[in-house]
């Protein structure tokens, strides 16, 4: 008996560890990201000679983990029946198994699919022909030219171009056929995000939740913007959203999830298809593959194993025939290079003295002297777009040589490098107006560039309802975000990131793992962002279109 009482505090104990452990990771990074990254906001480099911001941001982290570890003890306390701050008591029923429920095309998932459809299609004519920005004429051209790069998923560039094409060979109109490739996309999107919300009504989420996550899906304006916006960024987050739920039934339900052969090709097509509108999107699941195969090691089958790495094999063949028979161009390795050239542009913009003659020979070879004096902290695509990419293929060794002789003297220009093109991806109040000043089709960005808006050319805006116009234009390209700081937040993928890792925090706490798992491939695309040109709505959407289910889930379900 002894015993059993000395094991059973050493139990505790280890999880009394754990759970200080994760609340304490979460207060550093939170910590972090609050100071950190209001000195960039203000000061556009990051201070560590402040000494009142970095008592600041560590006494930040103590009272965020000190918090956090509180919060949790009193959630797990009102889920033993106790009351949740002394105050209210709160009962969680478990979550019902769904392997044996139809949910593509239940009743559930038809009703809620046309709310949705129907709310997105009053935005639509508010919007007509909808949001035609970010590439969109780009890739539009690339279709009516026959002219194509790799710069643009060509999977995306044909779908886009070729609807829109066809329609205005039928009908005579562009913004016939924009609304009518809009309208298209429309529909798959809603149709997963009401896969999602009959998922959770299958698992027994109450009624008052579907109704909310009903309404988020259909009305929040960021879910909106995406749904009706002709951006590759759009069907990307709701494949990987498709991806994600699939990923949460195959662990809820392994042995049920491999008997459904329909559920298994639907998984192998959304993991080929995600990647195949952003190229990023198969470095995240290729990093997150060996994770997978991990949790089922103990139980690895042939199954497990086709379902996991056949949409590799598959999406490296699309891509490479869809890029040998279409495209002749050259690779555009500033791509993958953003993080490095806007370091050595930082570098060479505000030490340029510090730099030999050779050097800046070598760097401006690479990136034309004309390109690297327009470099803007924010943004990268000024410069990059001069990149040398021939010179780069013949030669990529004297870059690298460069790159590291100039970090050894400047490391901390460029971590402010990285951060500045960066920090809108984790830090809440950070004001997305990357794209200030900068004159587009129809208008020039001053007080937002938090979405594009825009119509691009051969398309042209005619609102049939100019209230909703003149709501999304505010929220877009207006003082939204400014005038309205609290609410603000809600839009911010800072606060999101937050929140996912509070939520993965308790989980890595809790041991629950299989509720991690599933959002892992979210989590590396979010990494692969923070190495890319800028911090824009646009690239971490799935953030938002991932939340109910992320929430319903595991042991922090609502």
């Amino acid at each position: 008996m002894y015993l059993d009482k000395r094991m059973g505090n050493k139990n505790i104990n280890k999880i009394n560890y754990r759970a200080w452990l994760m609340s304490g990771l979460f207060g550093i990074l939170t910590g972090f990201f609050l100071v950190i990254g209001y000195q960039l906001e203000t000061l556009d480099k990051v201070d560590i000679s402040d000494k009142n911001a970095m008592l600041t941001m560590v006494c930040l982290m103590m009272v965020i983990a000190i918090d956090t570890r509180y919060v949790w003890r009193n959630y797990e306390q009102a889920h033993s029946g106790q009351k949740l701050f002394g105050l209210f008591p709160l009962k969680s029923a478990s979550p019902l198994d769904t392997s044996d429920k139809k949910i593509f095309l239940s009743k559930e998932h038809l009703f809620t699919w046309g709310i949705l459809a129907a709310l997105g299609s009053v935005v639509l004519l508010a919007e007509f022909p909808g949001f035609f920005v970010y590439d969109a004429q780009e890739e539009l051209n690339e279709v009516l030219t026959r002219t194509f790069t790799t710069h643009h998923p060509l999977l995306h560039v044909l779908l886009l171009g070729g609807t829109i094409a066809l329609f205005h060979k039928i009908t005579g109109s562009w913004n016939l056929g924009i609304c009518a490739y809009i309208f298209l996309q429309m529909l798959v999107i809603t149709c997963i995000l009401a896969y999602v919300i009959a998922y959770m009504q299958k698992r027994g989420i109450g009624k008052r939740s579907i109704i909310l996550w009903t309404i988020y899906y259909g009305a929040f304006p960021t879910i909106v913007m995406y749904t009706l916006c002709s951006s590759k960024d759009g069907l990307f987050s709701a494949m990987l959203l498709l991806l994600t739920a699939f990923l949460v039934q195959l662990l809820d339900n392994t042995e049920a999830f491999l008997k459904n052969r329909n559920k298994c090709a639907a998984f192998i097509a959304a993991a080929v298809l995600m990647p195949c509108f952003r190229h990023n999107g198969f470095y995240a699941y290729l990093v997150f593959v060996p994770f997978l195969l991990f949790c089922f090691r103990k139980k690895l089958s042939k199954a497990i194993i086709i379902i996991t790495v056949t949409p590799v094999i598959l999406y490296l063949v699309v891509n490479t025939v869809l890029s040998v028979t279409l495209t002749t161009s050259t690779p555009h390795h500033q791509e993958m290079l953003t993080v490095p050239i806007m370091q050595m542009a930082r570098v060479y913009t505000y030490d340029k003295e510090s730099l030999s003659k050779e050097d800046i020979e070598i760097l401006e070879s690479f990136v034309p002297e004309e390109n690297l004096c327009k470099y803007t902290p924010r943004v990268s695509d000024l410069v990059k777009v001069g990149f040398n990419n021939e010179l780069y293929e013949q030669n990529n060794a004297a870059f690298w040589k460069l790159y590291f002789k100039l970090f050894k003297t400047h490391p901390m220009t460029y971590v402010n490098a990285w951060f500045l093109t960066s920090y809108g991806y984790w830090y809440p109040p950070a004001n997305i107006n990357v794209y200030k000043g900068t004159t587009v089709f129809t208008f020039t960005y001053d007080e937002s560039s938090y979405f594009g808006y825009e119509v691009e050319l051969p398309g042209e805006r005619h609102s049939l309802i100019p209230m909703i116009d003149k709501f999304y234009r505010y929220i877009s390209i207006g003082s939204f975000h400014t005038d309205h700081k609290v609410p603000a937040l809600l839009f911010s993928p800072g606060l999101l990131i937050i929140i996912y890792l509070y939520v993965i925090a308790y989980r890595l706490y809790k041991k629950d793992y299989k509720n991690i798992l599933p959002f892992l491939p979210i989590l590396m695309v979010w990494l692969t962002v923070i190495l890319g040109p800028t911090y824009l709505v646009r690239y971490v959407v799935i953030l938002w279109f991932a939340l109910p289910l992320l929430l319903d889930t595991g042991s922090t379900q609502i």
